[in-house]
């Protein structure tokens, strides 16, 4: 009995670190949640949003857009309204906003 004590145990203490490892998510998520976010340049990288989920996540931030195009760094771009105020905004594949 006391031996299945010792084995229990130094497999507890392997396990551990090997189980610590393994919650660490390292990476670059492409959306960290649905909230619409404003930065100052957009993240090149490879685009998943439809024309029309761009449009929508625009639309959640305030902003009125009716025509996009996905330029050569996966960045959505076109003309848009908000407040009143002409803009051209840019949607890249992580949702993260650009007004210029």
């Amino acid at each position: 009995m006391r031996r299945h004590f010792i084995i229990f145990g130094i497999v507890a203490l392997a396990a551990g670190p090997a189980l610590a490892q393994a919650t660490n998510n390292v990476g670059n998520p492409a959306i960290k949640d649905s909230a619409p976010h404003t930065t100052t340049s957009a993240t090149k990288g490879r685009n998943s949003f439809t024309e029309k989920q761009a449009i929508h996540r625009l639309a959640k931030a305030g902003y009125s857009a009716s025509s996009l195009t996905k330029d050569a760094d996966g960045v959505w771009t076109g003309p848009a309204t908000k407040a009143g105020k002409s803009v051209t905004v840019g949607l890249d594949f992580k949702g993260n906003i650009t007004e210029r």
